[in-house]
């Protein structure tokens, strides 16, 4: 059962896991923490993170939130290591979709099935996102 913010220090619990150093519970200022997780990077970025005066790279893994409350309940962060390949999403950023030909000429809608992908690579290769370019986007006639 994980531990819930506590009112008298504001402060969110979490973990920060895996490399070769053992799982370290932390806690982080609740209003600090609520501002950067309202920023894509810090969901989609190597972030730095100092535990007990040394510096380690961690990437953001998961986030409990209260089911109506405005309020980080717990936060788990993985360590990165430069040389150990990570499975991450990283989200798309469309644009150009008003100048395609299928909007401006053919009345199309653009639907955004997919918002993120997940890729495989080293930690210093992780996009903070994926710019899409749909400008060029035409119509496909379809046969019934």
């Amino acid at each position: 059962m994980r531990a819930a913010v506590s009112h008298i220090t504001g402060r969110t619990p979490g973990i920060v896991y895996g490399g070769t150093t053992e799982a370290t519970l932390i806690e982080i200022d609740h209003n600090a923490l609520w501002h950067a997780i309202k920023k894509e990077a810090f969901h989609a970025s190597i972030l730095e993170m100092e535990l007990a005066g040394k510096e380690h790279k961690v990437l953001l893994r998961d986030l409990q939130m209260h089911p109506y409350k405005q309020q980080i309940l717990h936060i788990d962060f993985q360590r990165v290591e430069a040389k150990t390949k990570m499975t991450v999403k990283v989200p798309l950023h469309f644009s150009g979709e008003e100048e395609s030909p299928a909007v401006k000429t053919e009345n199309c809608l653009v639907n955004h099935v997919l918002t993120e992908l997940t890729i495989s690579c080293f930690p210093a290769d992780i996009p903070e996102f994926i710019a899409v370019d749909l400008s060029g986007l035409k119509k496909v006639a379809r046969c019934m």
